[in-house]
């Protein structure tokens, strides 16, 4: 079930030391180089939420800077389970919500249908593309609203279970997960 599954990468997680993450986000950051997803323009990035020992992704927001890409970011309501995103500019203010999660205080709002690449947060992932979240269903409901052709691609710590049980019909799947040691490219 995804419940075990979150419980087996939280503690995973608990046991990676900041220079664990540090140098596997620098190696995931360095393989997403070679994937084919650099022409477009608008970018979703999530900010690393550091309390729960996600991937640092501020590698990657570098390259994205220095590709000169439109970069996005998401506010959380969690009283609908949208995300609201917001272009990233020099005069963003970025700061920690409640549940530590750093976001944009308010900026430029960016419509779910102008983003061509998102890059999604996941606690596990299987070989087929599904992804178990922190549960509370956002970036489903992100993707969801995205186009049909938005390019979504997971970053992991770790590498892919065989399968996840319980997969849903509101679930969505990857088109690509990276890890510091394996691209996954999923078939569609």
């Amino acid at each position: 079930m995804k419940s075990s599954l979150r419980s087996k990468y939280r503690s995973l997680r608990k046991a990676l030391t900041s220079e664990n993450i540090e140098s596997q986000s620098l190696e995931i950051a360095n393989n997403l180089l070679k994937l084919p997803v650099w022409e477009y323009e608008f970018y979703h990035l999530f900010l690393t939420i550091s309390e729960k020992k996600e991937i640092h992704t501020e590698p990657l927001l570098h390259i994205l800077q220095g590709k000169d890409k439109n970069i996005v970011l998401s506010k959380s309501d969690f009283e609908t389970r949208e995300l609201q995103n917001f272009l990233l500019t020099d005069t963003t203010l970025i700061k920690k919500n409640k549940w530590d999660i750093p976001e944009p205080v308010d900026g430029i709002e960016v419509p779910a249908s102008k983003i061509d690449v998102v890059f999604v947060p996941l606690l596990a992932f299987d070989k087929s593309g599904h992804r178990v979240g922190y549960g509370k269903g956002f970036y489903d409901i992100f993707l969801a609203n995205c186009r049909k052709d938005v390019i979504k691609i997971g970053l992991s710590l770790f590498e892919a279970e065989d399968e996840i049980p319980g997969i849903l019909s509101s679930d969505v799947a990857l088109d690509y997960c990276v890890s510091p040691h394996h691209i996954y490219k999923f078939k569609k």
